[in-house]
């Protein structure tokens, strides 16, 4: 069942010789078929773009307002390639072992390979679009670094690159609109996948503005609708983030693959009170010149800046002193969390660390922090009324990105023809943890370079087949099914709102499958989660019709990231080893180090639905490592 379809040859030579031997489809054939894609943020909007450059007919989905409002644009600080223009060592290979390394080696070398190579390509077509990325005095595109490596091979536009990038990607999607090629529906919510004969051929939507619901028929369907880290509910996403296509997809027949690994980001705005919605991001760039440090004595409630040098326990620096303040996420956020445990966190809440930006500002000059993050300092300013240039910044870590998603091969496609999952959707390139700036990298890869070769291929096999349209019986079932869960929420006369739900769930699963897990949290969070599913049945209540109603799609919501909760830990309870983002205090180091079991867990977790109240079923997908060893990942 489970496929990868990995090219045969060397690594380096495996993408250009699936381009070669990839199967075409003639000009005029194109413009007889139809691609649905779900989302606009930067896999979705270059994905349709590009397609229907190529001549394909492309209807592009999102629930935003404009298909500029997708998530793509709160990445602030980079996207990676391999260009070397710092002449300091970087190359596709090395960028490639950075990559599969920080993924603690729970990753596909195909893949990731895959992905560095393309990243070359990346930044020329960037550029071309007017993305304006940071510039040295003469002219030339700047780099800086990111965590987990030791090479400069960060391009990025100040605080703002997911944004700029954005915009590179929506112009050229309106471009397509304007021609005729793209039909955009925003204020769409996809609700179910519709399969006939095993493929994907359609989805169901529904019309946020009217509750109408619409159906779409279509030869593939590509999803490129994020991650699910909002199913901690406090996290860097925004609101509307959710799991909803990816999910439904999954209870039709799609894998699921290692769903249990989530990234905390060490740099962000700590929690400040119980009545929070959401996390704020600082950029994982501020840690180039920021030094994160805490008290040495727990429970010290001096002002800060009044703490001396010698009484500041400058931790990363202390545990990890090759790579310091830019060691990987995972590894970042778990000694932070330690830290903060020990007693000896700080802030009204005594939940965050410190970024201090004295020793930069005083070594380059206020001037010269300003140039770098300006825009970020401002931002801090704004929401904490602090200023961060005079006084540390307090962080702390929080749910951000999923390196789990759709099982996809190495055409992108999921375990049912004709669906393609793309970006953080899909699990393909990050193992189990991501480098900083690979996420906006992959995103951009899979859209622009990727998908507009694996779709064709498939397509091309579908030229004969008949076309199907939105009268045949699948479409009809898939709709029933859809009017009767959304009735099913109306018709409830519980007391608690969807929010109540999700913040009890978010919280049971940052406590016990969050930053480290235990086999016994999990079992417990598995009971508790079945028992608010049932209450969730029983005690939801919906104010409002089955018209423009947001608490209406909430409930959906919510209903599948209970689910989704649940996949969770039984992914993280089978996984006896510690990877990655992936950390079982059963499976550690004397000093808190993980330790990985290659010997049994050195695969891909793929889980199958089974239906509803049955325990999800487990398939394997082994992990070859023909080109790099296997070893203990180390930053220290």
């Amino acid at each position: 069942m489970i496929d990868a379809k990995i090219p045969e040859g060397n690594l380096a030579d495996k993408w250009s010789n699936y381009k070669d031997s990839s199967k075409l489809i003639n000009p005029a054939n194109r413009k007889k078929l139809d691609i649905i894609v779900v989302g606009t943020g930067l896999a979705g909007s270059s994905c349709a773009a590009t397609l229907a450059e190529q001549g394909y007919n492309i209807k592009s989905f999102c629930f935003q307002d404009s298909a500029r409002r997708a998530h793509s644009v709160a990445a602030q600080g980079g996207v990676n390639a391999a260009k070397n223009y710092k002449n300091d060592g970087d190359s596709v290979y090395r960028m490639f072992y950075d990559t599969i390394k920080g993924g603690d080696f729970r990753s596909r070398e195909a893949n990731v390979y895959r992905l560095a190579e393309c990243s070359l390509a990346l930044i020329d077509q960037a550029v071309a679009q007017g993305v304006p990325f940071a510039r040295e005095y003469g002219g030339y595109l700047n780099n800086r670094s990111f965590g987990g490596v030791q090479v400069s091979r960060t391009f990025y536009a100040r605080g703002q690159t997911g944004q700029q990038l954005m915009i590179g990607a929506y112009q050229a999607l309106m471009r397509q609109v304007s021609a005729g090629k793209v039909k955009t529906y925003t204020r769409h919510e996809m609700l179910d996948l519709v399969m006939v004969d095993g493929k994907a051929r359609g989805i169901i939507a529904r019309n946020l503005e009217t509750g109408e619901i619409e159906r779409h028929s279509a030869n593939a369907v590509v999803l490129a609708t994020g991650g699910y880290g909002k199913v901690y509910y406090l996290s860097t996403l925004a609101m509307g983030c959710n799991t909803s296509a990816i999910w439904r997809a999954h209870k039709k027949g799609a894998l699921m693959s290692g769903v249990s690994w989530i990234q905390f980001h060490p740099t962000c705005l700590p929690q400040i009170g119980e009545t929070q919605s959401k996390l704020t991001l600082m950029s994982e760039s501020l840690r180039n010149d920021g030094r994160i440090w805490v008290p040495k004595k727990a429970g010290d409630d001096r002002v800060l800046n009044d703490i001396p040098e010698e009484e500041r326990d400058y931790y990363l620096e202390r545990r990890y002193p090759t790579f310091g303040n830019l060691s990987p996420r995972d590894i970042s956020s778990r000694a932070a969390k330690e830290r903060i445990d020990a007693g000896c966190g700080v802030g009204p809440m005594k939940n965050a660390v410190c970024l201090d930006f004295s020793k930069a500002i005083k070594e380059q000059g206020l001037t010269k922090i300003e140039e770098k993050y300006g825009n970020l300092f401002r931002m801090y300013d704004k929401i904490n009324g602090v200023d961060a240039y005079k006084e540390p910044m307090l962080i702390s870590p929080a749910a951000h990105f999923t390196m789990g998603g759709l099982w996809v091969d190495y055409n992108l496609m999921t375990t049912i023809p004709g669906l393609f999952a793309l970006g953080e959707a899909n699990f393909s390139d990050h193992g189990a943890n991501r480098l900083g700036a690979n996420s906006l990298l992959q995103s951009c890869v899979d859209g622009y370079f990727i998908a507009p070769y694996t779709i064709p291929n498939y397509l091309s096999g579908e030229l004969k087949a008949e076309k199907v349209t939105t009268d045949h019986p699948a479409f009809a079932e898939a709709e029933k099914v859809v009017r009767e869960q959304l009735e099913r929420f109306l018709n409830l006369k519980g007391r608690f709102s969807a929010d109540h739900f999700h913040k009890t769930l978010g919280k049971l699963l940052y406590d016990k499958c969050g930053l480290s897990r235990t086999k016994e949290s999990l079992e417990q969070a598995i009971v508790e989660i079945k028992a608010l599913k049932k209450s969730f049945d029983h005690e939801l209540k919906i104010t409002g019709d089955e018209q423009v109603n947001s608490e209406l799609e909430k409930a959906g919501r919510v209903s599948d990231f209970l689910e989704l909760g649940e996949l969770m830990c039984y992914d993280a309870l089978q996984r006896e080893e510690s990877c990655g983002a992936h950390f079982r205090e059963e499976y550690q180091t004397a000093d808190g180090e993980a330790v990985r079991n290659d010997e049994d867990f050195c695969y891909v977790s793929a889980w199958e639905w089974k239906g509803e109240g049955k325990q999800p079923e487990l398939h394997k997908e082994p992990l070859v490592f023909d080109t790099v060893k296997l070893s203990v990942r180390s930053y220290k």
